[in-house]
C-alpha cells in the first residue's frame, strides 16, 4: 500500500506541483534582483567614491558584472527551455549556486570596502545592505531558506565587523541591523509558508474540479464516457471530420440477451459483466476514437479516418474478444454489433448513429453475436 510520500500517491504528486509552482514564482519574480543588486552598488561606490579605496571598488564591480551576467545568462536559458523542463530537480541548485555566488561577492564585498574611519559612508554601506536584504525578502520569499541565505551573505559580514568596534555609535547600528534581521527572518518564515499554503489550496481545488469533471463525464460502472460526455466529444469530432474532409465510422454495440444475465444471476452479476465490457473497449481502440456507454448494455464507437472495411474488421475483432470474456457464473457473453460510415451519405452525427443503430438492430435480427453493416 503506498504511503504518504510515495510518488504515487496524490499527496506527493500535489506536492511536486506546489514546488514547481514556487520555482515559476522564484524566476518571474527575481529577474529584477539581478540588475537591482548590480545598480545598488554602482550606487554605493559613487556616493562613497571619496572614502572608497578605487581599486578594490572598481574590482568589485567587475566582480558583480561578471555574477550578473552569469544570472542573466541562466535566466534566459530558464526562460527559453520547453515548460516540461522547467523543473525543480534540474533548476533549483543552478538558481542556488547563482543566489549564493553573487551575494557572497555583494556581502563580502561591502565588507572588504568598508572604511575603517568614516562612520557616514559605514552609515550608507549598512543601508545599503539593508536594503538588499529587503529586496530579498520579496524576490526569493517563495523560498524561506533561499531567502535567509541571501539576507545572511549580504548583511552579517559588515554587521559582525561594526559588532567588534570600539565606538559606542558602531555597536548600536550593527545591534540595529540584527534586530531588524531577526523581524526579517521572522516575516520571511510567515510569508514563505503563506505562499506555499496558497499554491497547495490552488492545487488541490484544481484537482479536486478535475476530478468533479472527470466523474461528471465517466460513467461510474464501465470508466467510459457516459452518455453526455460521449455525445459531446462525438459531436466535435464529427465536425473535425468533416472540415478535414475524414471518412467518420460509428459502431453501435449491444450485449445479447443482458436481461437474462441479471435476471438468472442478478445484477451484482451484471455488473461485473459491464464491468468487463467496459476493459475490452477501452483497450481495443486508440486514444483518437471515441467510446462511451450509452446506457444500459448499449455501448458506442466513433472512429475517425477509417474505411468502412477497417472498421467492420476491428468490430468483428471486438465481437471475438466479448465472446472470449470469462465472468463467473456466467458463459458464453456475446455482444451483436451494427457499423455505419459517413460515406454513406449520412449528413450529420445524428443520421450517422441512427444508421449504425438500425445495423445493430438487423445483426440481432441475423441471429445476434456478429457484426451488420449499414446500407
Amino acid at each position: 500500500m503506498d504511503g504518504p510520500g510515495s510518488p504515487n500517491t496524490p499527496e506527493f504528486f500535489i506536492a511536486e506541483l506546489v514546488r514547481t509552482d514556487r520555482l515559476h514564482q522564484l524566476f518571474r519574480q527575481s529577474v529584477s534582483a539581478v540588475f537591482g543588486s548590480f545598480l545598488a552598488a554602482v550606487m554605493l561606490c559613487w556616493l562613497c567614491w571619496d572614502t572608497f579605496d578605487h581599486a578594490i571598488a572598481t574590482g568589485w564591480l567587475v566582480l558583480l558584472s561578471l555574477a550578473s551576467l552569469l544570472r542573466i545568462s541562466m535566466f534566459v536559458r530558464y526562460f527559453r527551455s520547453p515548460e516540461a523542463d522547467r523543473t525543480p530537480q534540474r533548476w533549483e541548485r543552478i538558481y542556488w549556486l547563482t543566489l549564493v555566488l553573487s551575494a557572497s561577492i555583494w556581502g563580502g564585498g561591502a565588507l572588504v570596502l568598508m572604511p575603517a574611519d568614516n562612520l557616514m559612508s559605514q552609515a550608507l554601506v549598512m543601508l545599503f545592505t539593508v536594503g538588499m536584504s529587503v529586496s530579498a525578502v520579496s524576490c526569493y520569499s517563495a523560498y524561506r531558506y533561499m531567502t535567509l541565505v541571501s539576507i545572511g551573505l549580504v548583511l552579517l559580514p559588515c554587521t559582525f565587523w561594526l559588532l567588534f568596534q570600539q565606538s559606542a555609535m558602531q555597536v548600536g547600528i550593527a545591534l540595529a541591523v540584527l534586530v531588524f534581521t531577526s523581524f526579517v527572518a521572522s516575516a520571511t518564515r510567515s510569508l514563505a509558508c503563506a505562499l506555499e499554503t496558497a499554491f497547495r489550496l490552488s492545487r488541490e481545488m484544481e484537482q479536486a474540479h478535475s476530478i468533479s469533471t472527470r466523474a461528471a463525464h465517466t460513467d461510474e460502472l464501465t470508466g467510459l464516457k457516459n452518455r453526455r460526455a460521449f455525445f459531446e466529444h462525438a459531436q466535435q469530432l464529427y465536425n473535425d471530420c468533416q472540415r478535414n474532409r475524414l471518412n467518420l465510422c460509428a459502431v453501435m454495440l449491444d450485449m445479447d440477451h443482458f436481461k437474462r444475465i441479471n435476471d438468472t444471476h442478478g445484477h451484482q452479476v451484471g455488473d461485473q459483466v459491464l464491468r468487463q465490457m467496459g476493459l475490452v473497449i477501452s483497450s481495443s481502440f486508440r486514444d483518437t476514437d471515441v467510446h462511451g456507454r450509452l446506457g444500459g448494455e448499449e455501448f458506442a464507437v466513433l472512429l475517425p479516418d477509417t474505411s468502412l472495411e477497417v472498421a467492420v474488421k476491428i468490430a468483428e475483432q471486438l465481437v471475438a474478444a466479448i465472446a472470449g470474456l470469462m465472468t463467473e457464473p456466467v458463459h458464453g457473453i456475446t455482444a451483436s454489433l451494427g457499423v455505419a460510415s459517413t460515406d454513406a451519405g449520412n449528413k450529420d452525427l445524428h443520421s450517422l448513429m441512427h444508421s449504425a443503430d438500425q445495423a445493430l438492430y438487423r445483426a440481432k435480427a441475423l441471429g445476434r453475436n456478429q457484426v451488420a453493416v449499414a446500407p
